[in-house]
């Protein structure tokens, strides 16, 4: 029997459309609107009927919200709307335009498709989908994996199983990366940190390739047309995307691994006034965007060609309702905020010291329990490494752990003492305002930039294929090709760089702090030199997993660096280490500094070498000590003498079980399978090496 359309009142909460008893509720913020008019696609038998329903302005509206309650109104379907008002955007800075239907923002779907499908529905009918209620998690929970203890692991949805040697049946989908999840188990890692899975424009990219004149992509996505959608690009059935990222996340979640998500609250994929009105500008244009306050036009703080105003009550309602959308409705366990130093600016694009979004976020009793972190920088040059939030609940991606593991891995002069302080966890920026180790999220790479691969094998970038004759992409990459730039035969050469890709490793994940390792890294994913691959859909970007089997020596290494820190709660600390006491014994400190001389270590400027000992005596919980020698001469063995064990009650001995000189399986062992190291001897460490010893009781 079927059901006749009828209308009512509605409720102007929640915002966007609900599915109650009584029917779906429809409520829109819109503060300067002269009228609203809903749009309707719905399925008449066979044929498809829009339907267009005003609101009327006494009935309809309370405040600035519009809201209306449909009942006969089946799922699935797809809405939209047009707005009429005022269109004065050099004054008023209104941008009305009742010609388009626009996207709800607060929209759970999208009218989309598979990958490349044409997008030309914007804007001309209603693209906003909303399906039938219902989901069984089975008992899904968040895993609530603390900070401290997490290793995080950067992908790309598509890039990550898109490539023909992923051997999936779902290539570049949530269903691919739920096919992979015996690997990430194998691996070790325990969370992912997915790049935008938000709906985004693909085809939106204005370059083309200057060798075929193919338009290239908009492949990294970091230019959301929503807030809420799932991509139904990365889904192998489009027409259901919400339970497909839900099958993901349940599967991730069994077997012990969570759920991070890339999120963009900056700009939209709107841009400047040239961009197409899809969603927000033609809503409220003068609420959702910064405007400069004489011309109007739009402040541009994300390199986008707009800024979202994230302090207005309205945009930190929208963000802070999706993120919680996110949590509740589809169990992700946190969050990675894209040039988050945006978050923290006014409305005039002023800097603020205790911006109120930010607070929000980390006070927010639904977001409790989930991680939070920033990439606390944004494009017009504010850096707030170190200085981002005060809350504890932040972390923040940690650029100078980057740099500094870089330079020193380049021998650059006067880097002895800074890679110092990333070791222990970079308390020159965390330990103020009652901080942790763990609010330094620690990588060497991620996807903006060089793989680890091209960091030790290019010089220079190589972007010419991106279509902007190698403009694009950071000038400043601290990189060093290891003596020839990109592919070489030279065996030398080779081993130097895979010496150094192991070495890196090795700082990254015995650091305090916690590490990510993107995809692929872990046995010697190349672009090709190209470090801003924003636009390849194509092999420069996506995983070529034949490297596995090529290199399956790197990935055993990795994985044991990974197990080595799980397994050893010394380098997974809540705490900084205790301020150093020079007239103590170095066996009786927490950690202590060490050149290749025990207990004189060398900060001058000319220092390639630095070795530290971590004293698992001296923790509540006692675990092994460790000690780790590095050299940074670009060309010649350091020779490190090795100092006794810290005292304990037994007697105790070094093993080695990390070189980064040698060869696998020798470059890794396990405790068990370890030589042992004699006390007071001397011991070679590879140009460009590392070595690391752990004590062991005598058996």
């Amino acid at each position: 029997m079927k059901k006749t359309l009828a209308m009512a009142a509605g409720r102007p909460i929640p915002l966007g459309p609900t599915q109650t008893a009584e029917g779906i509720n429809f409520a829109l913020f819109s503060r300067n609107a002269d009228s609203v008019i809903l749009v309707l696609d719905i399925k008449k038998g066979k044929k498809q009927e829009q339907l267009e329903i005003p609101f009327d302005n006494q009935i309809n509206k309370t405040g600035d919200i519009w809201h209306i309650l449909l009942t006969g109104l089946e799922p699935p379907f797809y809405y939209g709307y047009r707005i009429a008002g005022p269109y004065d955007r050099n004054k008023s800075g209104h941008a009305y335009d009742d010609s388009l239907i626009l996207l709800d923002p607060y929209a759970q779907e999208l009218r989309s498709g598979y990958w490349g499908d044409n997008w030309q529905g914007l804007g001309k009918q209603p693209c906003c989908r909303v399906q039938g209620p219902g989901y069984d998690w089975n008992g899904d929970r968040p895993l609530n994996i603390k900070l401290k203890d997490s290793i995080i692991y950067e992908m790309h949805v598509r890039g990550f199983t898109n490539h023909t040697s992923a051997g999936v049946t779902a290539p570049g989908t949530f269903k691919g990366v739920t096919e992979k999840i015996d690997y990430l188990k194998e691996l070790g890692i325990t969370a992912v940190e997915l790049m935008p899975v938000t709906e985004f424009n693909e085809n939106e990219s204005i370059f083309v390739d200057p060798d075929t004149g193919e338009p290239l992509k908009n492949y990294w996505g970091y230019s959301p047309l929503s807030f809420f959608a799932p991509k139904s690009a990365y889904c192998s059935e489009p027409s259901n995307p919400i339970n497909e990222f839900r099958d993901m996340v349940k599967a991730l979640h069994k077997e012990g691994i969570e759920v991070i998500l890339d999120i963009v609250y900056n700009h939209t994929a709107e841009g400047d006034y040239d961009g197409a009105t899809t969603s927000f500008r033609g809503i409220d244009n003068t609420i959702y965007y910064l405007l400069d306050p004489w011309t109007r036009t739009y402040l541009n703080f994300s390199g986008c060609g707009n800024t979202c105003n994230c302090n207005h009550p309205i945009v930190r309602k929208l963000i802070i309702d999706a993120l919680r959308w996110w949590v509740v409705e589809m169990h992700v366990d946190g969050f990675r905020f894209d040039l988050a130093s945006i978050l923290g600016r006014d409305a005039s694009g002023t800097v603020l010291t205790n911006p109120p979004m930010v607070e929000l976020i980390a006070e927010d009793p639904v977001l409790a329990k989930t991680k939070i972190i920033a990439e606390a920088w944004d494009a017009a040059g504010l850096y707030q490494v170190g200085s981002f939030s005060t809350h504890h609940r932040w972390a923040e991606w940690n650029g100078k752990f980057r740099d500094d593991v870089r330079s020193f891995m380049c021998s650059h002069p006067g880097m002895v003492s800074a890679l110092a302080t990333r070791i222990a966890g970079s308390s020159d920026l965390y330990q103020h305002n009652n901080r942790y180790p763990y609010n330094s999220i620690n990588f060497i790479t991620s996807h903006d930039g060089f793989t680890l691969a091209d960091l030790v094998s290019y010089n220079e970038k190589h972007n010419r294929k991106n279509g902007e004759d190698n403009r694009d992409g950071d000038n400043h990459n601290m990189s060093w090709n290891s003596g020839a730039e990109g592919p070489t035969t030279d065996t030398n050469i080779l081993k130097l760089r895979s010496r150094r890709c192991k070495t890196m490793l090795t700082i990254l994940m015995l650091s305090q702090g916690v590490p990510m390792l993107v995809a692929g890294d872990e046995f010697g994913r190349s672009q090709g030199g190209n470090n801003n691959a924003w636009c390849q859909d194509n092999e420069t970007s996506w995983v070529d997993w034949n490297l596995l089997k090529h290199n399956t020596t790197l990935f055993r290494f990795v994985k044991g660096l990974i197990h080595l820190r799980k397994t050893h709660h010394i380098f997974r600390r809540d705490t900084f280490f205790m301020a150093q006491n020079s007239s103590e014994p170095s066996h009786q400190q927490e950690i202590s500094w060490h050149g290749p001389t025990p207990d004189q270590p060398d900060w001058s400027h000319e220092s390639r070498c630095l070795s530290f000992m971590l004293n698992g005596s001296l923790l509540e919980e006692q675990d092994d000590d460790f000690y780790v020698m590095l050299n940074a001469q670009v060309d010649q063995a350091a020779t490190f003498s090795i100092p006794s064990p810290p005292r304990r009650s037994e007697q105790r001995i070094w093993k080695k079980i990390i070189d980064t000189g040698l060869t696998g399986p020798h470059d890794y062992r396990t405790l068990t399978a370890a030589p042992v190291v004699k006390n007071k001897t001397k011991v070679p460490v590879h140009n460009m090496g590392c070595i690391v010893l752990q004590s062991s009781p005598i058996s």
